[in-house]
């Protein structure tokens, strides 16, 4: 996923250099790689990784493969904080390479033209956030003051990206043929009669009469008819 996220902004920081000769580089911007620098550069620092809570669903999502039914967790978001830098010999070169590729990333609302690999159930959208303010536990200076170097101009840019998780054990193959049923009558001892099943009438004894059923008392009178 990330390098994936760091070729797409590397892509869309070129195109809106033009044919300009700057250096397009992820490294951290420390005091001693800043003296090492001797070409205009423009720096895609990750300084943060952390995961969007709010997207994180529960359950399971089910895939249709050739080979059966794959279930796997929902994907989990993650936002990439990327600090972005302009290093020339002058001042003034540094806000104009700012201002070039500031004036680039605005009009994108999403990340253009990825190859990032979307597992499923994904937001086909990878948003893109440029210049908002930094986390609430941690400022820009703090950043700084980590890497060591003074506080320079610098453009905030987010990619919310999802992250695939492991897959589930594939829930079986899939159903070709329709559902048949076939119920046996059970005798005394527990087992089944495998001669008949429920679907068979059932055998005409001394018992049953004509109908399958079971003949019924009859009265005197009708007894006494009979023996006429």
């Amino acid at each position: 996923m990330i390098t994936e996220v760091d070729d797409a902004l590397r892509t869309m920081v070129r195109t809106a250099l033009g044919g300009a000769e700057a250096e397009v580089v992820f490294d951290a911007p420390t005091t001693d790689w800043a003296a090492r620098r001797n070409a205009p550069t423009v720096n895609l620092y990750l300084y943060d990784l952390r995961e969007d809570l709010r997207r994180r669903t529960r359950g399971f999502i089910e895939t249709q493969t050739p080979d059966g039914v794959v279930r796997s967790h929902p994907p989990r978001y993650f936002r990439l904080s990327y600090l972005v830098t302009a290093w020339t010999q002058r001042p003034e070169d540094e806000h104009r390479l700012l201002e070039v590729v500031l004036g680039h990333l605005v009009q994108h609302e999403v990340l253009p033209e990825h190859d990032l690999f979307l597992p499923p159930g994904a937001d086909p959208v990878v948003q893109l956030l440029v210049g908002l303010p930094p986390p609430e536990d941690r400022g820009f200076a703090d950043v700084w003051s980590a890497l060591g170097g003074e506080l320079k101009p610098s453009i905030d840019v987010v990619v919310v990206a999802p992250l695939a998780v492991r897959p589930g054990p594939a829930a079986g193959p899939p159903v070709r043929e329709p559902l048949i049923l076939d119920a046996k009558d059970v005798v005394p001892d527990g087992g089944a009669d495998v001669g008949r099943t429920k679907h068979s009438p059932p055998p005409r004894t001394e018992a049953t009469g004509p109908a399958g059923g079971a003949d019924r008392p009859t009265s005197p009178k009708a007894r006494a008819r009979g023996r006429r």
